[in-house]
């Protein structure tokens, strides 16, 4: 028999719609779905033997997934009762919402969504029933033929199936596999964002299609302050703020998907390299560089010109095909093979700030995030299955020492062994246990995806929560027996025999260019004193202040304080103004009373005024707050 819970309770059941399974055992009325282990079912689920469903009403987050999905049904229905020919691609949801790819002449702008709102309330209001239907797909294929849906059709052929499921609700009827709500009228909150561009199947050879972002939540003040936390990431975008700040620059003309970094922008990218290079020497890692193109012999060996080769870029010399690496794990093998290795040689800790390219659609390149040449914090670590473990914390711990210095909180997941994958039960099981216990050890809380890991092995993510409520997947570490085994790398062990090593692959940052990105918007640009391109700013009042103020800058530049002075003949209040959009943590005003008393009078960028202090004591406290990285001012902002 199959089996219902629900809030604690369990219910044999039999086989049927999931719906009259509940009405027949009296069960909540309030229930919307459920969930088979990690697969969302809604109401018109027909249940097999043996399946258990854990059951849940609105009020359960896993429920956004039914109603999410059935927004952007309303959303498509709405768009086919303004604009009679539309043409439908796919509508999914997404994190926070869902979007529907459509194909239809009118140019869907801000006042088209208002609209498309509109009338999508009207649904709302209609609390239409939903109706699901299976259809064999010959007929299928002729109802959306029957109305002109050419993209279900291609859809539907490409399935292959002998059925396929349809939704309807009211007179639209879509292609789609669910889970939804059973009406329209259950959720009432939402908002449609922007519209973009989308090439059907992310071809850029096929049309390019309308696709329209929405949201929605069941609670009117979770959509309130979800479009507040858009709002504020407008303005936190890095795209914006770093050209603004002289940061960085992308100049699509000649170097599409890749980042020219300005001296400011280098300047913070020199700081993330020092503070790397500083930890990794105290956890004992030796820094290695690796050729940035090897021969495809390499890749071969390696599996990456068969499972990788449309994301790599080649050239040939001499008639020999070369590739720029896409990642530098065989550069590492290539040097741990180099010397025989004792047992007593491990664990080798080996590190790289590695650039690699990786050939990335033009469609989904965006800013620092996604790019096409990027530097990885790599390292690979090569160990015995004994050693598994203490590696595994000692990354850990290296893992949540950086997080905290920049004042991200964090979630874990362990992911587990796929269907697909490579490798005895008995080393899975003992590469998963090691994580686990290194996660149980250190008293880290997280979270099991079962069946999520790589094919060679399972992993650890980090996912890191920025100042406005945003997760990032940055760090991450996995387990390989596959590399190993692919170029036969080997040590000795004390019985004088070769035995095959355990590879770590691991990532701090991950991507320094991603990472780069991830901080302009936690911070907004106002990057701690440490990490600032410059730290102070002098602003003397007047010419006559001039000669004070270059000997300050003298005694700042002397102590390794980035500073500049602004000696432009223009009003204080303007020299104040420009200091603070460009986020500079200090500002010294230097003026008569300053002169006279050798002090400074400090500000700071939010617009708070210190008073003065002499000029040995001020860099005597900001270097301090230098060199202990801190996230806050030595005057508490």
């Amino acid at each position: 028999m199959a089996k219902l819970i629900f809030e604690g309770k369990s219910y044999d059941i039999n086989e049927g719609v999931l719906k009259e399974l509940l009405r027949e055992n009296h069960l909540d009325s309030k229930i919307v779905g459920g969930s088979v282990g990690k697969t969302l079912v809604d109401l018109f689920h027909t249940v097999e033997k043996d399946e258990v469903i854990d059951l849940f009403t609105m009020e359960d987050p896993k429920s956004a997934g039914l109603y999410r999905h059935t927004m952007s049904h309303v959303m498509a229905q709405a768009i086919k009762r303004l604009y009679k020919d539309a043409k439908f691609a796919i509508g999914p949801t997404i994190e926070n919402g869902f979007y529907y790819d459509i194909d239809v002449d009118v140019p869907l702008n801000e006042e088209e969504l208002k609209k498309i709102e509109t009338e999508m309330k009207q649904i709302i209001k209609e609390n239409l029933s939903l109706e699901k239907i299976t259809m064999s797909s010959d007929e299928a294929i002729k109802y959306f033929e029957s109305q002109n849906q050419p993209y279900k059709v291609e859809i539907i052929k490409d399935i292959g199936d002998s059925s396929v499921t349809l939704y309807k609700q009211g007179e639209f009827v879509d292609l789609c596999r669910g889970p939804h709500l059973p009406s329209t009228g259950m959720v009432k909150n939402f908002k449609l964002l922007n519209v973009a561009g989308a090439y059907w199947r992310g071809d850029e050879k096929n049309k390019m299609l309308q696709r329209i972002y929405g949201t929605a939540f069941y609670k009117k003040e979770d959509l309130e302050g979800y479009l507040k936390m858009l709002e504020e990431a407008e303005k936190r975008d890095h795209r914006k703020l770093g050209p603004q700040l002289d940061l960085f620059s992308i100049h699509s003309d000649v170097a599409p998907g890749m980042v020219f970094f300005h001296p400011k922008g280098t300047t913070i990218r020199r700081e993330l390299e020092k503070y790397w290079r500083e930890e990794h020497k105290k956890a004992n890692y030796v820094e290695v560089v690796t050729p940035m193109v090897m021969n495809e012999a390499l890749w071969r060996q390696s599996g990456h010109w068969d499972h990788y080769r449309e994301n790599m870029y080649f050239t040939e010399k001499e008639n020999q095909m070369y590739a720029i690496k896409p990642m530098n794990c065989p550069g590492h093998i290539m040097i741990y093979k180099s010397q025989t290795k004792s047992y007593k040689d491990l664990p080798l800790r080996m590190c790289e700030l590695g650039t690699v390219h990786r050939y990335e659609r033009s469609g989904v390149v965006h800013g620092l995030f996604r790019t096409r040449a990027f530097t990885q914090d790599d390292a690979h670590i090569f160990c015995t299955q004994e050693q598994i473990e203490d590696e595994i914390k000692g990354v850990i711990s290296l893992v949540d020492k950086t997080y905290k210095l920049f004042g991200f909180p964090y979630k874990v997941e362990l992911s587990t062994r796929p269907e697909n994958s490579m490798g005895s039960d008995e080393i899975w099981e003992i590469s998963t246990n090691a994580l686990k216990n290194a996660l149980d050890h250190v008293g880290l809380e997280y979270q099991i995806n079962e069946g999520d890991g790589a094919f060679y092995g399972p992993k650890i993510d980090f996912h890191v929560r920025d100042s406005i409520g945003r997760t990032w997947q940055c760090a991450t570490i996995q387990l390989d027996f596959l590399m190993p085994e692919r170029f036969e790398i080997s040590y000795v062990g004390p019985d004088n025999l070769e035995h095959r090593p355990v590879m770590i692959h691991r990532v701090i940052y991950g991507s320094i260019e991603r990472f780069i990105g991830i901080l302009i918007e936690h911070y907004a640009g106002a990057f701690p004193a440490w990490i600032a391109p410059i730290q102070v700013m002098l602003l003397p009042i007047s010419d006559k202040h001039l000669k004070y103020s270059r000997n300050v800058l003298r005694m700042l530049d002397e102590n390794g304080i980035r500073v500049e002075i602004d000696d432009k003949p223009r009003k204080i209040s303007y020299k104040i103004r420009e200091a603070q959009l460009q986020k500079i943590p200090y500002m010294l005003v230097i003026g008569d009373k300053e002169v006279e008393n050798e002090s400074v009078a400090v500000r700071l960028r939010s617009g708070k005024d210190l008073g003065d202090l002499k000029v040995d004591e001020f860099i005597s406290r900001i270097s301090e707050e230098i060199k202990s990285r801190s996230q806050n001012s030595i005057y508490g902002e």
